[in-house]
């Protein structure tokens, strides 16, 4: 099959058409400039370095001319930081692009598109008690992208969504989102922090999760990503491993203090101007509980067991090999 991947040199989008690629499948991107020096893109792989936000309607086309399937693994999440009111940039990085894309692809005749989303929208639809669409802009941002995108899906065209989680492994030249981990841990003598923990893949796995949604994805379905579920404890103890400093000791505080420095980081962000995606006045109530899910939603789509505390260790390891040395690496940005 033919494939175009928007956002084909990230993390995310290089390890999928490295994947694609090696099972004999012809794929195409559309990225940004630079290239992560080291990052193992596919030489197979053709590329054109372009904005697509500022491609026109016509010339979208003509990318997903002869396409069988579009993935988009491109946008922003919630680690950018924009002024308020946030909810627009996100409009603007994450739906409208997607919306003028998902419009291209079908004219174009593609059949299927595979659009990467957070696994906070599949919880915002388990919790509803805790009104995740209404307190955090980047949860309702996820929301009414999923909801956007299924708008295009019919039988000629099914467009399906994997809801990712935290996902560990690293792309040379790049910075693993993990570095916040590396800068939180490694001055503290103690660990503090709140109950709960979280589901993750691997790098791997959601490539391979790609992948079967492309073969046996059922279109208007939103499959939520997780495959190793973690108490906050278990992963933070894999991460001071990874850090050379296994001997310190994590502290599970309870709520109510946890909220001080949740509310005290939402009155840092005030003072810069910056309206975070994730409400730190209502997170906590997200982030103490546990945020699991089970992986036969995975299974469905023919992913495999991977090592993912070899996946952990490599991503903090480089976030810190980045910092100790200095590294020249590829942030995450907006043009």
């Amino acid at each position: 099959m033919k494939v175009f991947i928007a956002g084909g040199t990230g993390l995310i989008g290089a390890k999928t058409a490295e994947l694609l690629i090696s099972h004999g499948h012809e794929v195409t991107s559309i990225a940004l400039p630079p290239l992560p020096q080291n990052a193992g893109i596919p030489k197979e792989m053709k590329l054109t370095f372009k904005n697509y936000m500022d491609i026109s309607d016509f010339d979208l086309k003509l990318l997903f001319s002869g396409m069988d399937i579009f993935i988009f693994a491109s946008g922003v999440d919630e680690r950018v930081e924009f002024s308020y009111p946030v909810y627009e940039s996100y409009q603007k990085y994450n739906i409208d692009p997607l919306q003028r894309m998902l419009s291209a692809a079908k004219k174009a005749g593609v059949k299927k598109a595979i659009v990467l989303g957070s696994y906070f929208s599949y919880f915002a639809k388990t919790w509803k008690n805790l009104n995740l669409y209404e307190t955090h802009p980047y949860i309702r941002s996820r929301i009414d992208q999923e909801n956007m995108a299924f708008s295009f899906s019919d039988d000629s065209f099914e467009v399906m969504v994997l809801e990712l989680p935290y996902i560990f492994g690293a792309q040379k030249g790049r910075r693993p989102v993990w570095t916040m981990f590396v800068d939180m841990f490694e001055k503290p003598k103690r660990i503090l922090f709140p109950k709960g923990g979280t589901t993750m893949v691997t790098l791997n796995q959601v490539a391979q999760a790609i992948e079967g949604a492309i073969l046996s994805g059922q279109g208007k379905t939103a499959y939520p990503v997780g495959y190793y579920n973690m108490t906050w404890v278990e992963l933070i103890k894999i991460i001071l491993d990874a850090m050379g400093t296994p001997e310190k000791r994590i502290i599970t505080v309870p709520n109510f203090l946890a909220q001080i420095g949740f509310n005290q980081k939402k009155k840092e962000y005030q003072k810069k101007g910056i309206e975070p995606g994730l409400n730190p006045s209502q997170f906590l109530k997200v982030m103490s509980k546990n945020a699991f899910i089970s992986p036969e939603f995975m299974k469905e789509l023919g992913v495999q067991a991977d090592d993912i505390k070899q996946a952990i260790k490599e991503s903090i390891q480089y976030a810190m090999e980045i910092k100790e040395k200095q590294l020249d690496v590829v942030d995450m940005k907006v043009k």
